[in-house]
């Protein structure tokens, strides 16, 4: 260990980072003693003169590197959820540094050696299941860094992934820059009509800490839809609005990120390549557990054109409700108009029950009486707040999390269980957030090393004006839930090796239980819950719940479409060759779009290409289809959770035990499988989507 606080044991629970004593000064000091040390780790693996085996060879890798996963996991956790341009300093250096140890690591030919001699044996070693997968891995992942590759084409596979390292990490700081430069400041208060009060203070503040002697900054989300547009009754502003959105990172200053992607997809084509795929949607779906780029771009197809049917019929029957003919932002109000008014059989709906169950919505009801109180009788896990663990930043709060205890009803922690792990929930915005919403591990479950999990819910939630309380949208609760199911597969970890614990599965798995666990946000055992009004105390009235129900059960066909747009655009420019990567980036994603069948003229693409930072800033490069692909069995277990009751411990206990607790120890969809007791299909999520024909 080391004096150095960044690597230091901290004494706290959970070994949870003392925040208060790391200054930034101290990060690359710690990686300058953290990366030595794991490659001098790694060379004596390397260089046993015993002959490979599992335990000296594989599980000795997994026992490896302590030190810099610490320095990771509290860097990496406060450069997206808490930047500066220190820290945005560090992170470029960084992805080169952390890229070339990798790779010196994984191209080892000695170690590399080791591991080709285990695989070779794999049948042979009486290995358990989680073991024969891991050494698997572990021989994949060489493979697919260049192990395989002659001197030369070793060289170009560094030469590529540090160059890709820097450009994605700058493509996500010139996104984050862009979003906070291109926030719209409104001087009229007619220009703020349909934001509640709530809304237009936040707006206040905002201009106020931006700068601004008065007025009212409109911030930007991370998609091409803003939750503002969907409100504000001045289709001029709206357009303003829309406008920012749309043109971020592509109007020729600074931070224009076209010759940058354009670079980062040729550089991924020619390293594709190199390793004997056609293209990087080849590369990277190898490893998931879509079969292949042919299969998801018929999933998409098949998707697609009934989408953008309904999509159709959905605009018609906006344009004649409003009498608008309208552009791409007016369609986004229209649909906010009608998604906060849900028509019930007769045409007749409870206007605004949306907008209205905000005030149901206040966020400490919402986490204690909802999602934790979810998780409590499905799991048996209680969270109990700790004031005296301090976050990373005054806003984030730290909870314990307790399971094995008995009793439903006592949500205070006090009716015994063991203390499996920490829970910091980071839900305000901030201009040093990058937007969106995420789940981060700074420590992960590991039985093998003794560590248990501390993991970070991000959202980014108005933060309210002093004495005011956070009241959160239905999509804000639908979020809160969602990301809370990726912590739930951190926190309920039971494996051995720490690099298949948790969400350490397929990327197109990742998503699955988290999109399940957003089926309790608005069900009938847990809304009553936390559903009072955060003024009165009165309970939400049985007739609003079940509108906002109405209101939630079906996607709308908007936002399906420009979700496979997206996904379409994605997987267009992964399947490029190098000499393919076209001038015109605008060009190319039109035409793009019209090849899928997706070109909307009124939905553009939930991201477009120059802000689209899941693909050319984060991990989900030629994986953006796992949304939906996962989705598949999400609806497929829902079906299975509501078949047996709904909220009920069994449940709980058989979904945790196949899914949960098992990270990537096993084959995900196979242990899905087991648990549904077939395949799943794909009917569910066509009836959830609305995307059946009639009265299917």
């Amino acid at each position: 260990m080391s004096d150095n606080p960044v690597l230091a044991e901290s004494g706290l629970p959970y070994d949870l980072p003392d925040f208060a004593a790391i200054s930034d000064d101290d990060f690359l000091p710690a990686y300058d003693i953290a990366l030595p040390a794991h490659r001098a780790e790694v060379a004596a693996i390397a260089q046993n003169p015993e002959p490979p085996t599992f335990e000296n060879t594989v599980a000795a890798l997994e026992a490896s590197g302590r030190l810099l996963a610490r320095a990771n996991g509290i860097f990496f956790n406060l450069e997206g959820a808490d930047s500066n341009p220190r820290r945005s300093e560090i992170a470029t250096e960084l992805a080169v540094r952390l890229t070339e140890h990798q790779n010196a690591i994984l191209m080892d030919p000695v170690l590399f050696a080791r591991i080709d001699e285990l695989y070779r044996r794999r049948r042979e070693l009486d290995l358990t299941g989680p073991q024969l997968r891991l050494l698997e891995r572990r021989y994949r992942d060489a493979v697919r860094a260049g192990a395989g590759l002659d001197a030369d084409g070793q060289q170009q596979m560094r030469e590529i992934s540090a160059r890709l390292a820097t450009l994605t990490t700058e493509f996500s700081q010139k996104l984050l820059a862009d979003t906070n430069a291109s926030a719209v400041l409104l001087t009229e208060p007619a220009e703020l009509d349909g934001l509640s009060d709530g809304e237009i203070a936040a707006a206040a503040r905002a201009a106020s800490e931006a700068g601004h002697e008065a007025g009212w900054l409109i911030a930007l989300e991370l998609p091409t839809s803003q939750s503002t547009v969907a409100k504000i009754t001045d289709p001029v502003v709206r357009q303003r609005i829309f406008d920012a959105s749309i043109n971020r990172c592509a109007r020729g200053n600074e931070f224009d990120t076209r010759d940058m992607l354009r670079e980062i997809v040729a550089l991924r084509a020619r390293r594709a390549v190199l390793l004997g795929y056609a293209d990087h949607a080849e590369y990277v779906i190898d490893e998931e557990t879509a079969p292949d780029p042919g299969a998801v771009a018929e999933l998409l197809a098949e998707l697609g054109g009934a989408a953008m049917a309904a999509a159709d019929r959905e605009i018609a029957r906006l344009s004649a409700a409003t009498g608008l003919e309208p552009g791409p932002a007016d369609v986004t109000y229209a649909l906010g108009i009608e998604e906060r008014s849900p028509a019930g059989e007769d045409g007749t709906g409870d206007a605004g029950a949306v907008d209205r169950f905000e005030e149901y919505c206040e966020l400490d009801a919402v986490y204690r009486d909802g999602v934790f109180a979810a998780a409590q009788r499905l799991y048996g896990l209680r969270f109990v707040e700790r004031p005296d663990l301090a976050g990373y930043h005054p806003d984030v709060r730290v909870w314990e999390v307790f399971a094995g205890a008995q009793d439903d009803q006592d949500t205070t922690g006090t009716a015994g269980g063991d203390g499996i792990g920490l829970f910091l929930g980071d839900f305000f915005a901030r201009p040093s957030k990058r937007g969106g919403a995420w789940m981060n591990s700074i420590v992960d479950q590991s039985a093998q090393l003794g560590t248990r999990p501390v993991v970070v819910n991000v959202l980014n939630l108005t933060k309210p004006a002093p004495g005011e309380k956070c009241l959160l949208s239905l999509d804000q609760l639908t979020t809160a839930f969602h990301e809370f199911g990726h912590a739930l597969h951190g926190l309920l970890s039971e494996v051995d090796y720490v690099s298949q614990s948790g969400t350490s599965v397929p990327r197109d798995f990742v998503e699955f239980p988290s999109q399940v666990n957003e089926m309790w946000a608005l069900h009938p055992q847990v809304a009553p819950g936390y559903a009072r009004h955060h003024r009165t105390g009165e309970p939400a009235p049985e007739e609003l719940l079940a509108a906002v129900r109405a209101a939630g059960d079906t996607e709308s066909a908007h936002s399906t479409v420009e979700y496979l747009a997206a996904a379409a655009l994605d997987l267009a420019w992964h399947r490029l060759t190098e000499d393919q990567i076209p001038e015109d980036v605008a060009a190319f994603e039109q035409h793009a779009l019209e090849q899928a069948g997706l070109a909307h003229p009124l939905i553009p693409p939930r991201y477009r290409s120059s802000y689209f930072n899941h693909i050319f800033g984060g991990g989900y490069s030629s994986a953006y289809y796992s949304y939906i692909w996962s989705e598949i069995l999400d609806a497929e277990t829902e079906r299975w959770f509501l078949r047996s009751g709904g909220l009920r411990r069994d449940q709980g206990r058989a979904f945790a035990e196949a899914v949960l607790s098992r990270g990537d120890s096993v084959d995900p969809v196979a242990a899905h499988q087991s648990m549904l007791g077939r395949p799943a299909q794909i009917t569910p999520l066509l009836r959830r989507r609305g995307l059946l024909p009639d009265g299917g």
